[in-house]
């Protein structure tokens, strides 16, 4: 479901995308060929006439790209589109004997209120406090603050973050602050984890 999804937002942003280039593209053709009808219906071309007008054709071709980049940039942003296709990187701090479940069957999503997405995991590595880590990477398809990383760990529980992100996040080269799980549901004994135990810090790149 979620590949399909991923391919499904990939093939929409490609037709988008062509749509709005052949918009380009036509805007352009119009301009120059009014400026050729103008050009070859006038009595007389001199120099002055021809850079004159030449000036106006430019001024006329740069107004119908700005339109056209305007409009495609509009229309990315009501279908919540990110053209520019940020990610995020993140580290998952918890006990180590929690991350010895990781496997193949671990599976972390992005939850937004527009799709969901399958992050990929980059690997395991062990603190010198007992803790553990687990990294991975996300893409962030649209634009949205509302994210919510989703850590299913079989037999272990299943773990939420939310990123603090907002809705056009900018780059950074540092990790931010970490923060605590949102909410843990664990089949432990207890039915409850400790909630301090669990932690992540992310950054966009």
């Amino acid at each position: 479901m979620n590949t399909l999804s991923s391919l499904w937002t990939e093939a929409g942003d490609g037709q988008l995308g062509i749509w709005m280039s052949a918009l380009s593209g036509v805007a352009a053709a119009l301009a120059v060929a009014l400026a050729m009808t103008v050009y070859f219906r006038l009595a007389y071309r001199t120099w002055r006439d021809v850079v004159r007008h030449g000036l106006a054709v430019l001024a006329a071709a740069t107004l119908l790209a700005f339109v056209a980049f305007d409009m495609r940039h509009a229309a990315l942003a009501f279908l919540g589109l990110n053209p520019s296709k940020p990610a995020v990187e993140f580290e998952i701090r918890m006990p180590r004997e929690t991350l010895t479940a990781a496997s193949a069957d671990t599976q972390i999503e992005l939850h937004t209120d527009r799709n969901q997405t399958l992050a990929l995991i980059d690997g395991v590595s062990d603190l010198t406090d007992g803790r553990a880590v687990l990294r991975g990477a996300v893409a962030l398809n649209y634009r949205t603050a509302d994210r919510m990383l989703v850590v299913n760990l079989p037999g272990k529980g299943t773990f939420e973050f939310r990123l603090r992100l907002p809705a056009e996040p900018h780059r950074s080269e540092q990790f931010g602050p970490w923060h605590l799980a949102d909410r843990i549901a664990s089949p432990l004994a207890n039915g409850i984890a400790q909630q301090d135990a669990y932690s992540i810090r992310y950054r966009v790149l």
